[in-house]
């Protein structure tokens, strides 16, 4: 997946335009490279389009502990979005995330994030009525 087709994906996902779904990934991105281990950051970022590699870059090889609320507060803190549009936005690029990266990187993600986070990567699909 090119920057543009995750750029895009992103925004339909979150009904985002291309400017804020810019600054989700950013902060999403950002994000998690803390809650996981260098390593793992460095994977990630290699399966993913150039322009989003230097959101994964870290100086320690540790991952902070962050649970859902503390995710997504760092989150909207970094978008200056209110709390539901940095959730949605969130959810979309990690689902979008899933989509980009091969099964095995993802297994590897999904081994380093705990329960609560890892269920963004897997997005409940709504029921029209």
């Amino acid at each position: 997946m090119n920057y543009a087709e995750f750029l895009e994906a992103v925004g339909q996902r979150a009904g985002m335009p291309a400017a804020e779904a810019a600054n989700v990934i950013r902060a999403t991105l950002t994000t998690l490279a803390e809650r996981i281990s260098g390593g793992e950051a460095r994977d990630l970022a290699a399966q993913l389009p150039e322009e989003f590699r230097g959101y994964l870059h870290k100086e320690l090889d540790f991952g902070e502990r962050l649970d859902l609320v503390e995710f997504l507060n760092e989150v909207r803190a970094r978008t200056g979005m209110d709390d539901q549009r940095a959730a949605e936005g969130a959810r979309a690029v990690l689902a979008t995330l899933r989509e980009a990266v091969s099964a095995e990187e993802l297994k590897d993600l999904e081994s380093e994030l705990p329960k609560d986070i890892r269920q963004l990567l897997h997005p409940v699909r709504r029921v029209e009525a």
